[in-house]
C-alpha cells in the first residue's frame, strides 16, 4: 500500500526544461531521489539529460538518481512484447523483469521522495503514466505527476482525463468504470507507445 511504500510515487517529464528549472521543479515537489525509466538515458537534442550529466548535476544538488529502464523502459527489446509493432503495454506489464522493476521502485520509495523520469511533459503521452504508473496503482500505490507548472496532479485526475481523452468518461450501462477505464489505457497506449518497424510482431489474439 501507499504507506508501505512511503507515501506518493511521482512522476516528472524532463521535457526541454533548461536543468535549471527541472531541479527546482523537483526541488518544489520535495523530491530525494530520481528514477530514470528511460530504455535509453541519453538525449542528443537535451545533453543535460544524458545519465552521466544528469546523475552527476543531481547529485550536487543533493538529489539520488538511478537508471531502470532495463526493467522499466517504454521500448522492449523482446519482440513478444509488440503487437503489430508497436510495444503492448499490457504485455509488458507482465513480463517478470517488470515486476522486478516495480520492486526496486517500491524498496527505493520506502527511502526517498521518488520521482519517475522519462521524456514527454505529458503523462498521457509516456509510458511512466501508461504503463508504470498504472502498474503501480494496481500495487495500491498513491501516485501524483509533476506538471510543467509546478503542479501536482493526482493520479486519479490524470486517469478521469484519459476517460475524456478517449470518449469513455461518461457512465455506460454495460461497462463498469473499471472496464472503460481500461479499454482508455489501451486506446491510449497504442497512440503513445514505441513503434518498431523491425520488431518481431505478435499476432493479435
Amino acid at each position: 500500500m501507499a504507506e508501505e511504500a512511503g507515501g506518493a510515487v511521482l512522476t516528472i517529464g524532463h521535457s526541454a526544461h533548461p536543468y535549471g528549472t527541472f531541479r527546482d521543479l523537483l526541488r518544489r515537489a520535495g523530491v530525494t531521489a530520481v528514477a530514470d525509466v528511460r530504455t535509453s538515458p541519453y538525449s542528443r537534442h537535451f545533453p543535460q539529460f544524458t545519465a552521466g550529466a544528469l546523475k552527476a548535476a543531481l547529485a550536487r544538488d543533493g538529489i539520488a538518481y538511478s537508471f531502470v529502464g532495463k526493467e522499466l523502459g517504454g521500448r522492449p527489446g523482446d519482440g513478444r512484447y509488440y503487437r503489430d509493432g508497436v510495444a503492448d503495454y499490457e504485455r509488458m506489464a507482465t513480463a517478470p523483469e517488470f515486476a522486478s522493476g516495480l520492486d526496486r521502485l517500491l524498496e527505493g520509495a520506502r527511502k526517498y521522495r521518488l520521482a519517475l523520469m522519462c521524456s514527454e511533459q505529458e503523462p498521457l503521452d509516456c509510458h511512466r503514466c501508461l504503463l508504470v504508473a498504472r502498474a503501480l496503482a494496481g500495487r495500491g500505490v498513491a501516485l501524483g505527476h509533476i506538471l510543467p507548472d509546478g503542479r501536482i496532479e493526482p493520479h486519479a485526475e490524470t486517469e478521469e482525463r484519459l476517460l475524456l481523452l478517449t470518449g469513455r468518461a461518461e457512465e455506460d450501462l454495460f461497462a463498469s468504470r473499471e472496464e472503460r477505464l481500461a479499454a482508455a489505457y489501451r486506446q491510449r497506449g497504442r497512440k503513445a507507445a514505441f513503434e518498431s518497424p523491425d520488431a518481431d510482431t505478435v499476432a493479435a489474439e
